[in-house]
């Protein structure tokens, strides 16, 4: 078990596993997960919008649920696995996801829509063909300010009629 009461500026070893590969870094217990992704693993697909945990931008899979990288201690993903963006493309082959939106015309900016893309993979893992209610409330921790919403609820449910599977 970790020492709760540990010296000002030590590190910690957490192990994580991030897009199948097994992890070791060292940190500062309280460093957001966002910041280990981006600074420590080079995983710059997860975006920080907001800091605060309300647009979304920063949402990756932790051990299966949708979250916040921003709101999440490193010291919490010790012996987590992760999904980013980064974690989706196959041997250099796009996600259907990932293709839906660009299909769409679902990415604009870029700063919501590795976090938009793994809401809507969240999304479909629970309900594979949703209405677009369903798609409205599964995407609604994810903030856009670019494309108005209507091409990313169409690449989701485009997805949706056509499959996730490649």
């Amino acid at each position: 078990m970790l020492n709760p009461r540990l010296p000002d500026g030590t590190r910690l070893e957490i192990s994580l596993t991030v897009n199948g590969a097994a992890r070791t870094i060292h940190a500062y217990p309280m460093t957001r997960l966002l910041d280990v992704l981006r600074e420590e693993l080079n995983l710059t697909g997860t975006k920080e919008g907001c800091g605060e945990g309300e647009c979304g931008s920063c949402s990756i899979l932790m051990d299966g649920f949708l979250v916040n990288s921003c709101l999440i201690p490193a010291l919490q993903a010790n012996g987590t696995s992760i999904v980013t963006i980064e974690g989706l493309a196959n041997d250099n082959r796009l996600h259907p996801l990932q293709k839906a939106f660009l299909e769409c015309g679902a990415a604009q900016c870029g700063i919501c829509t590795p976090g938009m893309i793994l809401a809507a993979l969240h999304l479909l893992d629970k309900i594979p063909q949703p209405s677009l209610d369903e798609i409205r409330e599964g995407l609604s921790g994810n903030l856009c300010r670019c494309t108005g919403y209507f091409q990313i609820f169409e690449a989701v449910a485009k997805l949706s009629r056509n499959g996730v599977a490649d």
